[in-house]
């Protein structure tokens, strides 16, 4: 039996979700303790930063997966050509904000990255046992 692209897509956000909420609860302590509550916004920011890329992801892979091979390459480099944009946007303006002390900025930095890491190792370890066929027959 092989599995939809609707069942993985679903194991990719629930297990996104589950990271991001661990990296958060992880980052909010390490941040309290580092920088207070600007530790505590700073890491939640970065997981939030981190969740809603993962869902851009999934997002955009089930928009290009009702289209033909060029609609889905334009819908996956679409979705990350919004999510480039999104994040110069989104952390120029934290880069700005005043109630972000210095000593929370690495909090943010690496809440992202660990999210991003670990959520290409669930994408990886997901894809890779997923059961899914190469061609579909039409009716």
């Amino acid at each position: 039996m092989f599995d939809s692209l609707g069942t993985v897509i679903a194991r990719v956000l629930r297990l996104g979700s589950l990271l991001v909420l661990g990296i958060a609860l992880i980052g909010t302590l390490v941040g309290y303790l580092v920088a207070g509550t600007s530790g505590i916004y700073a890491a939640l920011i970065g997981s939030g930063a981190a969740f809603l890329f993962t869902a851009l992801t999934a997002l955009s892979v089930l928009i290009g997966s009702k289209l033909n091979l060029a609609g889905f390459l334009g819908a996956v480099l679409g979705g990350w050509l919004v999510k480039m944009v999104l994040f110069l946007i989104g952390f120029s303006f934290l880069n700005k904000a005043a109630w972000l002390s210095h000593e929370s900025r690495p909090i943010v930095f690496f809440t992202v990255v660990s999210a991003v890491i670990g959520g290409l190792v669930i994408d990886t370890m997901i894809v890779s046992k997923a059961r899914l066929t190469a061609t579909e027959q039409k009716p």
